[in-house]
């Protein structure tokens, strides 16, 4: 009587396949921000992209996530 022995996979594979996931949510988060603030505060990113200078772009995405966070811990 034979016994087929599955093989095991890796904890490298899972550790990928979650940091993947990670690098992922974390791309769309700020692509939502990025959207979000085009759309609420236009002159901020017509202002960063004109001038080459992206600290009030990074200081308006930050914020947005940062409200958006707190109104999500609000609510739950």
């Amino acid at each position: 009587m034979d016994i087929k022995r599955q093989r095991r996979q890796s904890g490298f594979s899972n550790r990928l396949f979650s940091l993947v996931g990670i690098i992922g949510l974390f791309a769309a988060v700020i692509a939502g921000a990025t959207v979000w603030l085009l759309l609420t505060d236009p002159v901020t990113v017509a202002e960063s992209m004109d001038s080459g200078e992206v600290t009030p772009l990074v200081q308006s995405l930050a914020g947005s996530i940062y409200d958006a966070l707190v109104r999500l811990l609000r609510y739950l």
